[in-house]
């Protein structure tokens, strides 16, 4: 784990969980966020999985519940609002914040995301500078500006 990592309260690592489908997104989030004082992501690809990841089913029954999550809307088996809208019907779930970050810019899918639980709203810039911009915005936000709830597990 790298010493330079965010710590909430309890001094724990803030974990963030990435639900991404598409590798070439990945990468780049995974090099905009290398410049930036956030502990590693965990990553998946698709809404069975995050849910899977999040429940601690399968092949993740050791993964740690993340203190926040970067979701995707538009991804294969369930889409973001889907995986949003379970996790906030499942008590333990709720409370992770989850921020959508995804290319839509529609007004509905800003919109839908607030009124099905998210804390916030990203629309991935195009182009690695903008990108590590966001990245370093981001960074700053949840590291001095921001609490997130504490891990239960």
């Amino acid at each position: 784990m790298r010493s330079d990592a965010v710590k909430h309260q309890h001094n724990q690592p803030l974990r963030i969980l990435l639900v991404e489908d598409n590798e070439d997104d990945i990468v780049m989030l995974q090099e905009a966020f290398a410049g930036v004082p956030l502990a590693p992501f965990a990553t998946v690809r698709d809404g069975d999985e995050a849910l899977a990841y999040l429940r601690r089913e399968g092949k993740y029954k050791d993964a740690t519940l993340p203190g926040l999550i970067l979701l995707d809307i538009k991804m294969p088996k369930k889409n973001g609002f889907e995986v949003l809208r379970e996790m906030r019907a499942d008590p333990a779930l709720r409370r992770v914040p989850v921020i959508m970050l995804t290319t839509s810019s529609r007004e509905e899918d800003v919109v839908r995301s607030y009124a099905e639980g998210a804390c916030s709203y990203l629309q991935k810039p195009i182009g690695v500078m903008k990108l590590q911009d966001m990245a370093r915005q981001f960074a700053l936000y949840w590291t001095k500006v921001s609490r997130v709830p504490v891990s239960a597990d």
